[in-house]
Protein backbone atom coordinates (compact mmCIF):
# COMPACT_ATOMS: atom_id res chain seq x y z
CA UNK A 1 0.00 0.00 0.00
CA UNK A 2 1.12 3.56 -0.34
CA UNK A 3 3.11 4.73 2.11
CA UNK A 4 0.92 8.42 3.82
CA UNK A 5 3.56 10.87 5.01
CA UNK A 6 2.11 14.49 6.64
CA UNK A 7 4.16 17.47 4.66
CA UNK A 8 2.95 20.78 3.59
CA UNK A 9 0.85 20.50 0.31
CA UNK A 10 2.68 23.63 -1.29
CA UNK A 11 6.50 24.76 -0.64
CA UNK A 12 6.77 28.32 1.52
CA UNK A 13 7.94 31.18 -0.27
CA UNK A 14 10.47 33.61 1.36
CA UNK A 15 8.37 37.03 2.27
CA UNK A 16 9.70 40.83 1.65
CA UNK A 17 10.31 42.95 4.39
CA UNK A 18 7.05 44.84 5.31
CA UNK A 19 7.16 48.01 5.02
CA UNK A 20 7.28 50.66 8.42
CA UNK A 21 3.74 51.46 7.99
CA UNK A 22 2.06 48.32 8.28
CA UNK A 23 4.07 47.22 10.97
CA UNK A 24 0.84 47.53 13.34
CA UNK A 25 -0.66 44.61 11.48
CA UNK A 26 2.22 42.18 11.73
CA UNK A 27 0.58 39.86 14.15
CA UNK A 28 -2.35 40.04 12.61
CA UNK A 29 -0.46 39.14 9.46
CA UNK A 30 1.22 36.54 11.16
CA UNK A 31 -1.93 34.60 12.40
CA UNK A 32 -3.59 34.57 8.76
CA UNK A 33 -0.70 33.10 7.06
CA UNK A 34 -0.50 30.59 9.99
CA UNK A 35 -3.90 29.87 9.82
CA UNK A 36 -3.56 29.49 5.96
CA UNK A 37 -0.70 26.72 6.61
CA UNK A 38 -2.57 24.76 8.95
CA UNK A 39 -5.13 24.57 6.38
CA UNK A 40 -2.75 23.63 3.76
CA UNK A 41 -1.49 20.81 5.39
CA UNK A 42 -2.62 17.65 4.36
CA UNK A 43 -1.35 13.98 4.17
CA UNK A 44 0.93 13.40 0.93
CA UNK A 45 1.01 9.75 -0.19
CA UNK A 46 4.03 8.29 -1.31
CA UNK A 47 4.12 5.09 -3.51
CA UNK A 48 5.17 2.91 -5.74
CA UNK A 49 1.86 2.98 -8.06
CA UNK A 50 -1.10 4.40 -8.50
CA UNK A 51 -4.26 2.74 -8.48
CA UNK A 52 -7.05 4.67 -10.02
CA UNK A 53 -10.10 2.45 -7.69
CA UNK A 54 -8.24 1.75 -4.25
CA UNK A 55 -5.52 0.33 -3.14
CA UNK A 56 -2.58 -1.21 -5.39
CA UNK A 57 -2.25 -5.27 -6.17
CA UNK A 58 1.21 -5.52 -5.53
CA UNK A 59 3.32 -4.14 -3.00
CA UNK A 60 6.36 -2.15 -3.04
CA UNK A 61 8.55 -4.94 -2.59
CA UNK A 62 6.66 -7.18 -5.48
CA UNK A 63 9.16 -9.33 -7.57
CA UNK A 64 7.20 -9.89 -10.76
CA UNK A 65 3.64 -10.14 -11.85
CA UNK A 66 1.23 -13.32 -10.72
CA UNK A 67 0.66 -13.57 -14.73
CA UNK A 68 4.31 -13.95 -15.75
CA UNK A 69 7.31 -16.75 -15.67
CA UNK A 70 10.06 -15.18 -14.15
CA UNK A 71 12.09 -17.69 -15.51
CA UNK A 72 11.08 -17.55 -19.19
CA UNK A 73 13.69 -18.56 -21.91
CA UNK A 74 14.88 -15.61 -23.74
CA UNK A 75 15.48 -15.66 -27.76
CA UNK A 76 13.95 -16.76 -31.06
CA UNK A 77 11.94 -14.25 -32.95
CA UNK A 78 8.19 -13.63 -33.06
CA UNK A 79 6.49 -12.28 -36.58
CA UNK A 80 3.44 -11.14 -37.11
CA UNK A 81 1.53 -9.46 -40.21
CA UNK A 82 0.02 -6.20 -40.44
CA UNK A 83 -2.39 -5.96 -43.68
CA UNK A 84 -2.59 -2.24 -45.27
CA UNK A 85 0.22 0.22 -46.36
CA UNK A 86 2.85 2.21 -43.90
CA UNK A 87 4.65 5.15 -44.95
CA UNK A 88 6.34 6.63 -41.89
CA UNK A 89 7.62 5.26 -38.11
CA UNK A 90 5.99 8.48 -36.51
CA UNK A 91 2.44 7.60 -35.37
CA UNK A 92 2.13 11.21 -33.75
CA UNK A 93 2.39 12.91 -36.45
CA UNK A 94 -0.78 13.57 -38.78
CA UNK A 95 1.45 13.46 -41.88
CA UNK A 96 1.41 9.81 -42.84
CA UNK A 97 0.17 5.94 -41.51
CA UNK A 98 2.85 4.24 -38.79
CA UNK A 99 2.43 1.06 -36.77
CA UNK A 100 2.20 0.94 -33.20
CA UNK A 101 5.81 -0.77 -33.91
CA UNK A 102 7.18 2.95 -33.79
CA UNK A 103 6.45 3.81 -30.39
CA UNK A 104 7.54 0.21 -29.07
CA UNK A 105 10.95 1.57 -27.89
CA UNK A 106 9.59 4.24 -25.48
CA UNK A 107 8.33 4.40 -21.86
CA UNK A 108 6.84 6.12 -19.91
CA UNK A 109 6.97 7.35 -15.78
CA UNK A 110 4.86 4.84 -15.15
CA UNK A 111 4.60 1.51 -16.96
CA UNK A 112 2.71 0.29 -19.50
CA UNK A 113 2.49 -2.26 -22.48
CA UNK A 114 4.39 -0.87 -25.52
CA UNK A 115 0.70 -0.98 -27.27
CA UNK A 116 -0.63 1.45 -24.65
CA UNK A 117 -2.40 -1.21 -23.22
CA UNK A 118 -2.67 -1.55 -19.47
CA UNK A 119 0.10 -2.99 -17.13
CA UNK A 120 -0.72 -5.03 -15.41
CA UNK A 121 -2.78 -6.89 -17.78
CA UNK A 122 -4.59 -9.03 -14.53
CA UNK A 123 -6.05 -5.73 -12.57
CA UNK A 124 -8.18 -2.58 -13.71
CA UNK A 125 -6.69 1.11 -13.46
CA UNK A 126 -3.02 0.51 -11.90
CA UNK A 127 -0.16 1.34 -12.73
CA UNK A 128 3.65 1.24 -11.51
CA UNK A 129 6.94 2.52 -11.33
CA UNK A 130 8.49 2.33 -14.67
CA UNK A 131 11.35 5.45 -15.43
CA UNK A 132 10.03 6.36 -12.23
CA UNK A 133 11.28 4.64 -8.58
CA UNK A 134 8.24 6.52 -6.78
CA UNK A 135 5.67 9.55 -7.04
CA UNK A 136 4.15 11.64 -4.01
CA UNK A 137 0.85 13.64 -4.36
CA UNK A 138 -1.30 15.00 -1.78
CA UNK A 139 -4.99 13.51 -0.41
CA UNK A 140 -6.78 16.36 -2.99
CA UNK A 141 -4.35 14.97 -5.48
CA UNK A 142 -3.13 18.69 -6.80
CA UNK A 143 -0.10 18.02 -7.69
CA UNK A 144 2.05 14.79 -8.39
CA UNK A 145 5.57 14.76 -8.02
CA UNK A 146 7.79 11.69 -9.69
CA UNK A 147 10.95 10.73 -8.39
CA UNK A 148 12.85 9.19 -11.70
CA UNK A 149 15.52 6.07 -11.42
CA UNK A 150 18.76 7.74 -12.24
CA UNK A 151 20.31 4.99 -13.68
CA UNK A 152 17.42 4.73 -16.75
CA UNK A 153 18.87 5.81 -20.39
CA UNK A 154 18.05 6.13 -23.87
CA UNK A 155 19.29 3.37 -25.90
CA UNK A 156 22.34 5.65 -27.32
CA UNK A 157 23.49 5.81 -23.82
CA UNK A 158 22.09 9.39 -22.38
CA UNK A 159 20.43 9.11 -19.25
CA UNK A 160 16.51 10.11 -19.16
CA UNK A 161 16.16 13.13 -17.31
CA UNK A 162 13.17 15.07 -15.77
CA UNK A 163 14.01 17.71 -18.58
CA UNK A 164 13.21 15.08 -21.13
CA UNK A 165 10.21 14.54 -19.76
CA UNK A 166 8.94 18.21 -19.19
CA UNK A 167 10.36 18.73 -23.16
CA UNK A 168 8.44 15.29 -24.58
CA UNK A 169 5.05 16.77 -22.07
CA UNK A 170 5.33 20.25 -23.75
CA UNK A 171 5.83 19.08 -27.38
CA UNK A 172 2.89 16.77 -26.87
CA UNK A 173 1.09 20.13 -26.32
CA UNK A 174 2.69 22.21 -28.83
CA UNK A 175 2.69 19.94 -32.14
CA UNK A 176 0.67 17.14 -31.43
CA UNK A 177 -4.04 16.97 -31.47
CA UNK A 178 -4.99 20.09 -30.85
CA UNK A 179 -8.00 18.59 -29.04
CA UNK A 180 -5.60 16.78 -26.71
CA UNK A 181 -3.45 19.98 -26.41
CA UNK A 182 -6.80 22.51 -25.65
CA UNK A 183 -7.97 19.69 -22.93
CA UNK A 184 -4.50 18.85 -20.90
CA UNK A 185 -3.32 22.56 -20.91
CA UNK A 186 -7.00 23.20 -18.97
CA UNK A 187 -6.64 20.59 -16.61
CA UNK A 188 -2.69 20.74 -16.26
CA UNK A 189 -1.20 24.51 -16.08
CA UNK A 190 2.12 23.32 -15.04
CA UNK A 191 5.13 21.26 -15.51
CA UNK A 192 8.32 21.51 -13.90
CA UNK A 193 11.77 19.21 -13.47
CA UNK A 194 12.80 20.23 -9.70
CA UNK A 195 16.06 18.85 -10.40
CA UNK A 196 17.53 16.43 -13.06
CA UNK A 197 15.67 13.35 -11.56
CA UNK A 198 12.27 14.88 -10.16
CA UNK A 199 9.64 16.45 -12.21
CA UNK A 200 6.34 17.49 -10.95
CA UNK A 201 2.95 18.37 -12.26
CA UNK A 202 0.31 20.86 -11.15
CA UNK A 203 -3.47 20.47 -11.39
CA UNK A 204 -6.08 22.84 -12.25
CA UNK A 205 -8.39 23.45 -9.31
CA UNK A 206 -12.37 22.57 -9.54
CA UNK A 207 -11.62 19.43 -11.78
CA UNK A 208 -11.65 15.45 -11.77
CA UNK A 209 -8.13 14.63 -11.00
CA UNK A 210 -8.42 11.10 -10.30
CA UNK A 211 -6.91 10.09 -13.79
CA UNK A 212 -4.62 12.60 -14.47
CA UNK A 213 -1.95 10.89 -12.31
CA UNK A 214 -2.01 8.24 -15.12
CA UNK A 215 -2.49 10.44 -17.72
CA UNK A 216 0.91 12.45 -16.89
CA UNK A 217 2.51 8.91 -15.75
CA UNK A 218 1.79 7.74 -19.35
CA UNK A 219 3.29 10.44 -21.63
CA UNK A 220 6.23 8.69 -24.17
CA UNK A 221 9.22 10.30 -22.47
CA UNK A 222 11.42 11.85 -26.00
CA UNK A 223 15.10 12.38 -25.67
CA UNK A 224 15.33 16.42 -25.72
CA UNK A 225 18.50 16.46 -26.92
CA UNK A 226 17.51 14.53 -30.43
CA UNK A 227 14.84 16.79 -31.31
CA UNK A 228 16.88 19.80 -31.02
CA UNK A 229 20.39 18.05 -32.80
CA UNK A 230 18.21 16.75 -35.52
CA UNK A 231 15.78 19.68 -35.98
CA UNK A 232 12.72 17.29 -36.37
CA UNK A 233 9.18 17.78 -34.60
CA UNK A 234 6.67 15.62 -33.73
CA UNK A 235 4.50 16.86 -36.98
CA UNK A 236 6.91 15.60 -38.94
CA UNK A 237 7.06 12.36 -40.75
CA UNK A 238 10.21 10.47 -39.32
CA UNK A 239 11.69 7.25 -40.92
CA UNK A 240 14.14 7.15 -38.40
CA UNK A 241 12.82 7.80 -34.70
CA UNK A 242 14.57 8.95 -31.89
CA UNK A 243 16.36 6.50 -29.48
CA UNK A 244 13.86 5.39 -26.31
CA UNK A 245 14.90 3.72 -23.38
CA UNK A 246 12.44 0.74 -23.87
CA UNK A 247 13.63 -3.13 -24.29
CA UNK A 248 13.59 -2.96 -28.04
CA UNK A 249 15.07 -0.78 -31.04
CA UNK A 250 14.79 -0.58 -34.29
CA UNK A 251 17.06 -2.80 -36.25
CA UNK A 252 15.85 -2.37 -40.07
CA UNK A 253 12.71 -0.43 -41.70
CA UNK A 254 11.39 -1.25 -45.53
CA UNK A 255 8.03 -0.18 -45.13
CA UNK A 256 6.93 -1.89 -48.37
CA UNK A 257 8.13 -5.26 -46.49
CA UNK A 258 8.44 -5.27 -43.10
CA UNK A 259 9.87 -3.54 -39.64
CA UNK A 260 12.41 -5.47 -37.49
CA UNK A 261 12.87 -4.80 -33.71
CA UNK A 262 15.50 -6.52 -31.82
CA UNK A 263 15.86 -6.46 -27.89
CA UNK A 264 18.02 -4.09 -26.95
CA UNK A 265 20.73 -6.39 -24.59
CA UNK A 266 21.84 -3.71 -22.65
CA UNK A 267 18.50 -2.59 -21.81
CA UNK A 268 18.86 -0.58 -18.21
CA UNK A 269 15.40 -2.05 -16.68
CA UNK A 270 15.49 -5.63 -17.58
CA UNK A 271 15.90 -6.28 -14.31
CA UNK A 272 12.71 -4.63 -12.90
CA UNK A 273 9.83 -6.80 -11.28
CA UNK A 274 7.81 -4.60 -13.40
CA UNK A 275 9.76 -6.21 -16.08
CA UNK A 276 10.58 -9.62 -15.11
CA UNK A 277 9.20 -12.57 -17.37
CA UNK A 278 8.50 -10.11 -20.42
CA UNK A 279 10.06 -8.76 -23.40
CA UNK A 280 11.58 -12.55 -24.17
CA UNK A 281 11.80 -12.06 -28.28
CA UNK A 282 15.13 -11.70 -29.42
CA UNK A 283 13.76 -9.98 -32.46
CA UNK A 284 10.29 -9.01 -33.22
CA UNK A 285 9.43 -8.99 -37.13
CA UNK A 286 6.24 -7.00 -38.69
CA UNK A 287 5.79 -8.45 -42.13
CA UNK A 288 3.48 -5.66 -44.19
CA UNK A 289 0.95 -7.06 -47.02
CA UNK A 290 -1.72 -5.30 -48.62
CA UNK A 291 -4.72 -7.45 -48.26
CA UNK A 292 -6.12 -10.61 -45.93
CA UNK A 293 -6.13 -13.12 -48.38
CA UNK A 294 -2.38 -12.15 -49.43
CA UNK A 295 -1.88 -12.37 -45.34
CA UNK A 296 -3.82 -15.84 -45.08
CA UNK A 297 -1.59 -17.19 -48.00
CA UNK A 298 1.63 -15.96 -46.66
CA UNK A 299 0.30 -17.11 -43.05
CA UNK A 300 0.40 -20.97 -44.87
CA UNK A 301 3.44 -20.37 -46.22
CA UNK A 302 5.43 -19.80 -43.30
CA UNK A 303 6.24 -16.10 -44.21
CA UNK A 304 5.34 -15.32 -40.53
CA UNK A 305 4.54 -17.17 -37.59
CA UNK A 306 1.55 -15.95 -35.83
CA UNK A 307 -1.58 -14.44 -36.84
CA UNK A 308 -4.97 -13.54 -34.75
CA UNK A 309 -8.22 -14.60 -36.86
CA UNK A 310 -10.84 -12.25 -36.77
CA UNK A 311 -12.83 -13.98 -39.53
CA UNK A 312 -15.48 -16.55 -37.79
CA UNK A 313 -15.68 -18.43 -41.66
CA UNK A 314 -12.15 -18.85 -41.92
CA UNK A 315 -11.66 -19.89 -38.64
CA UNK A 316 -14.27 -22.60 -38.95
CA UNK A 317 -13.91 -23.93 -42.45
CA UNK A 318 -9.93 -22.44 -43.71
CA UNK A 319 -7.09 -24.05 -41.23
CA UNK A 320 -7.66 -27.40 -42.55
CA UNK A 321 -4.57 -27.55 -44.66
CA UNK A 322 -1.88 -30.03 -43.90
CA UNK A 323 0.47 -28.07 -41.71
CA UNK A 324 -2.59 -27.56 -39.23
CA UNK A 325 -3.52 -31.54 -39.93
CA UNK A 326 0.55 -32.25 -39.05
CA UNK A 327 1.16 -30.28 -36.31
CA UNK A 328 3.32 -27.54 -37.74
CA UNK A 329 0.67 -24.94 -36.72
CA UNK A 330 -1.21 -25.33 -33.66
CA UNK A 331 -4.47 -23.88 -34.03
CA UNK A 332 -5.98 -22.85 -30.31
CA UNK A 333 -8.28 -20.10 -28.62
CA UNK A 334 -6.38 -17.83 -26.22
CA UNK A 335 -8.42 -16.30 -23.84
CA UNK A 336 -6.61 -13.14 -22.91
CA UNK A 337 -8.49 -11.63 -19.92
CA UNK A 338 -9.81 -8.90 -22.18
CA UNK A 339 -13.04 -7.32 -22.42
CA UNK A 340 -14.95 -8.34 -26.05
CA UNK A 341 -14.29 -5.46 -28.98
CA UNK A 342 -17.61 -3.02 -27.91
CA UNK A 343 -20.47 -3.98 -30.20
CA UNK A 344 -24.22 -4.17 -30.37
CA UNK A 345 -27.10 -2.90 -31.30
CA UNK A 346 -26.83 1.73 -31.11
CA UNK A 347 -30.12 3.09 -31.03
CA UNK A 348 -29.98 6.54 -32.49
CA UNK A 349 -31.94 8.63 -29.61
CA UNK A 350 -32.22 11.82 -32.16
CA UNK A 351 -34.90 10.02 -33.69
CA UNK A 352 -37.94 10.74 -31.57
CA UNK A 353 -39.46 7.09 -32.20
CA UNK A 354 -36.94 5.30 -30.86
CA UNK A 355 -36.57 7.82 -27.57
CA UNK A 356 -39.55 5.52 -25.84
CA UNK A 357 -37.95 2.76 -23.97
CA UNK A 358 -40.55 0.21 -25.10
CA UNK A 359 -39.78 0.75 -28.76
CA UNK A 360 -36.29 0.16 -28.13
CA UNK A 361 -37.33 -2.94 -26.53
CA UNK A 362 -39.39 -4.30 -29.03
CA UNK A 363 -36.71 -3.65 -31.79
CA UNK A 364 -33.89 -5.53 -29.64
CA UNK A 365 -36.47 -8.60 -29.01
CA UNK A 366 -36.46 -8.96 -33.20
CA UNK A 367 -32.99 -9.59 -33.15
CA UNK A 368 -32.55 -13.32 -33.24
CA UNK A 369 -29.12 -13.67 -31.97
CA UNK A 370 -29.17 -17.80 -31.44
CA UNK A 371 -29.67 -18.07 -35.11
CA UNK A 372 -27.66 -15.49 -36.48
CA UNK A 373 -24.79 -17.16 -34.51
CA UNK A 374 -25.62 -20.78 -36.01
CA UNK A 375 -26.18 -20.13 -39.64
CA UNK A 376 -23.93 -17.22 -40.27
CA UNK A 377 -21.32 -17.19 -37.34
CA UNK A 378 -20.89 -20.63 -37.50
CA UNK A 379 -21.65 -21.01 -33.49
CA UNK A 380 -18.37 -19.13 -32.58
CA UNK A 381 -19.85 -16.41 -30.92
CA UNK A 382 -21.60 -15.89 -26.92
CA UNK A 383 -24.48 -13.40 -26.54
CA UNK A 384 -23.43 -10.74 -24.95
CA UNK A 385 -24.79 -8.85 -21.66
CA UNK A 386 -22.40 -6.60 -21.11
CA UNK A 387 -19.90 -3.92 -22.62
CA UNK A 388 -17.60 -5.15 -19.91
CA UNK A 389 -18.28 -8.58 -20.07
CA UNK A 390 -16.12 -11.45 -17.69
CA UNK A 391 -15.01 -8.73 -15.92
CA UNK A 392 -14.91 -7.50 -12.44
CA UNK A 393 -16.68 -4.31 -14.08
CA UNK A 394 -19.52 -6.25 -15.31
CA UNK A 395 -22.71 -5.61 -13.23
CA UNK A 396 -24.05 -8.57 -12.12
CA UNK A 397 -27.30 -8.62 -9.97
CA UNK A 398 -29.19 -6.16 -8.31
CA UNK A 399 -27.34 -3.31 -7.27
CA UNK A 400 -26.24 -2.72 -3.49
CA UNK A 401 -23.97 -0.66 -1.65
CA UNK A 402 -22.47 2.12 -3.22
CA UNK A 403 -23.63 1.19 -6.60
CA UNK A 404 -27.32 1.39 -4.96
CA UNK A 405 -26.38 4.51 -3.37
CA UNK A 406 -25.02 5.87 -6.39
CA UNK A 407 -28.18 4.95 -8.77
CA UNK A 408 -30.69 6.27 -5.91
CA UNK A 409 -28.81 9.59 -5.76
CA UNK A 410 -29.55 10.37 -9.92
CA UNK A 411 -33.42 10.53 -8.98
CA UNK A 412 -35.56 10.51 -11.72
CA UNK A 413 -32.67 9.34 -14.21
CA UNK A 414 -32.83 6.37 -13.33
CA UNK A 415 -35.79 3.96 -14.20
CA UNK A 416 -37.01 2.65 -11.08
CA UNK A 417 -36.90 -1.46 -11.75
CA UNK A 418 -33.26 -0.61 -12.08
CA UNK A 419 -33.03 0.12 -8.11
CA UNK A 420 -34.45 -3.51 -7.48
CA UNK A 421 -34.03 -6.05 -9.87
CA UNK A 422 -30.66 -7.85 -11.71
CA UNK A 423 -28.89 -6.38 -14.83
CA UNK A 424 -30.72 -6.69 -17.44
CA UNK A 425 -29.90 -10.36 -19.46
CA UNK A 426 -30.15 -10.31 -23.00
CA UNK A 427 -33.36 -12.01 -24.30
CA UNK A 428 -33.26 -15.52 -25.95
CA UNK A 429 -34.41 -16.68 -29.56
CA UNK A 430 -35.05 -20.46 -31.46
CA UNK A 431 -32.35 -20.51 -33.35
CA UNK A 432 -34.19 -23.08 -35.67
CA UNK A 433 -35.49 -19.97 -37.33
CA UNK A 434 -35.00 -16.35 -38.40
CA UNK A 435 -38.48 -14.64 -36.69
CA UNK A 436 -39.07 -16.01 -33.14
CA UNK A 437 -42.90 -16.01 -32.91
CA UNK A 438 -42.90 -15.86 -29.05
CA UNK A 439 -40.68 -12.76 -29.09
CA UNK A 440 -42.68 -11.10 -31.75
CA UNK A 441 -45.82 -11.42 -29.86
CA UNK A 442 -44.30 -9.82 -27.20
CA UNK A 443 -42.82 -7.34 -28.87
CA UNK A 444 -46.00 -6.76 -30.92
CA UNK A 445 -47.59 -6.33 -27.45
CA UNK A 446 -44.64 -3.19 -26.39
CA UNK A 447 -45.67 -0.88 -29.33
CA UNK A 448 -49.56 -1.67 -28.69
CA UNK A 449 -48.74 -0.09 -25.40
CA UNK A 450 -46.64 2.49 -26.74
CA UNK A 451 -48.66 3.86 -29.03
CA UNK A 452 -47.70 2.42 -32.30
CA UNK A 453 -50.48 0.33 -33.97
CA UNK A 454 -50.91 -1.50 -37.21
CA UNK A 455 -52.54 0.11 -39.92
CA UNK A 456 -51.93 -0.40 -43.78
CA UNK A 457 -49.23 -3.35 -42.70
CA UNK A 458 -47.53 -0.23 -41.15
CA UNK A 459 -46.98 0.61 -37.56
CA UNK A 460 -47.79 4.50 -36.85
CA UNK A 461 -48.74 6.35 -33.65
CA UNK A 462 -50.44 9.61 -33.80
CA UNK A 463 -48.29 11.28 -35.94
CA UNK A 464 -49.06 8.94 -38.16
Amino acid sequence: MPRAQTRAATRPSALSPLPLWLTTMTVSVLVLLAGSATAQEQKVIKSHGYSFYGDLTYPENFEHFDYVNPDAPKGGEISLPFVGTLDSMNPYSGKGRAHLFSIFGFESLLGEAPSGEPLPADVYGESYCLLCESLEYPEDKSWVIFNMRPEAQFSDGTPVTAHDIVFSHNLLLDEGLKSYADAVRKRIPKVEALDDHTVKFTFADGISRRSLIETVGGVPAWPKAWFEETGNGLKDSWMDPPPGSGAYMVESVDLTKRIVLKRNTDYWGKDLPINRGRMNFDRIRLEIISDDTSAFEAFKAGEYTFRAEGDSKKWATGYDFSKVTDGDIVKAELPDGSPPTPSGIIFNLGREALQDRAVREAVALMFNFEWTNESLQYGLFNHRASFTQDTPLMAQGAPEGAELALLESLGDLVPAEMLSEPAVVPHTSDSSRLLDRRNARQASKLLEEAGWTVQNGMRVNEAG
